[in-house]
């Protein structure tokens, strides 16, 4: 089934000591755009989450949000610089000598208060395995934000085929009503000649010259096949797995072309009535398609 481009997804896991929180919107755009949001330290991930999202994306303005809290996940480690512990141990010693022949002996626990002696940084990261949880909770954010759009795509499904209905109808009373013009035609053109010659002889193959010559400018067969034509193609598109929304998007263009030429070759109200009709409602599904991936 078609997916909407408008969608939202969340998912939010435990993974590593890292509680991990992934948010995904979007909204219509002509291609894919994808934008993510995170923290800094974690920017080594952006490529690998933007994979995922044109794996499970093909077109939209889309926004992924992540936010990672791993307090629980940092490990200290503490050094010691023994070259500058030992120089802070000889400047202690021999201040002692300086105070005169009173024992004296340097302990740990006076060295450490001293600045650089111990440095305490956070141990490296597996930056790989990261990367795995960082696209796991994503790809949990992912499934609820196009099951979201499924729902969603079904809506514009039902209301794009009803449209459908609508126009395979103008296009039977086009169909129908068209012969219909032709014949009133004929028979204008047979009044007219009977007033304006009135006894004369009325030269009956003029009147069926003329009528084929109105008959053929006004034909519309041709377009009303294509109509049902591209209208059969919609309903195929609309039950595909693939994206399809610029394929939509273009066959409606045609659908609406062949509108234009029925509504320009038939020099008929009810006709141009119907027309007008027809053209509300290619409008009308062209507005929905453009919320299609």
């Amino acid at each position: 089934m078609i997916k909407s481009m408008t969608g939202y997804g969340r998912a939010r896991q435990m993974l590593h000591k890292r509680d991990i929180t992934v948010e995904v919107r979007s909204v219509n755009n002509r291609y894919l755009d994808c934008t993510v949001k995170m923290p800094r330290m974690y920017t080594f991930a952006e490529d690998a989450i933007k994979g995922c999202v044109q794996k499970a994306i093909s077109r939209g303005k889309v926004d992924v949000f992540i936010t990672v809290d791993a307090s629980a996940a940092d490990v200290a480690k503490v050094t010691v610089n023994r070259e500058l512990a030992a120089q802070y141990a000889a400047a202690l010693n021999e201040l002692a000598e300086v105070c005169g022949p009173t024992a004296y002996k340097v302990t740990p626990d006076q060295l450490s208060r001293f600045p650089d002696v111990l440095t305490v940084t956070k141990a490296d990261e597996d930056l790989k395995s990261v990367s795995a949880d960082l696209c796991a909770v994503l790809e949990e954010a992912l499934a609820a934000y196009n099951a979201m759009r499924a729902v969603e795509g079904a809506r514009l499904a039902e209301d794009i085929g009803s449209r459908l209905t609508a126009i395979e109808t103008y296009t039977g009373q086009v169909e129908a009503r068209s012969p219909q013009t032709v014949a009133e035609y004929r028979a204008k053109l047979t009044a007219r000649m009977q007033e304006v010659l009135q006894s004369t002889t009325i030269d009956a193959q003029r009147i069926l010259t003329e009528a084929a010559i109105y008959a053929d400018k006004v034909a519309v067969d041709e377009e009303t096949v294509r109509l049902r034509s591209h209208v059969a193609q919609l309903r195929t598109m609309l039950a595909s797995d693939e994206p399809m929304g610029r394929k939509m998007d273009f066959l409606i263009q045609e659908v609406n072309r062949e509108s234009n030429t029925i509504g320009s070759k038939c020099n008929d109200v009810a006709i141009a009535q119907v027309v007008v009709n027809l053209k509300a409602e290619v409008e009308k599904m062209r507005e929905q398609v453009q919320n299609i991936e």
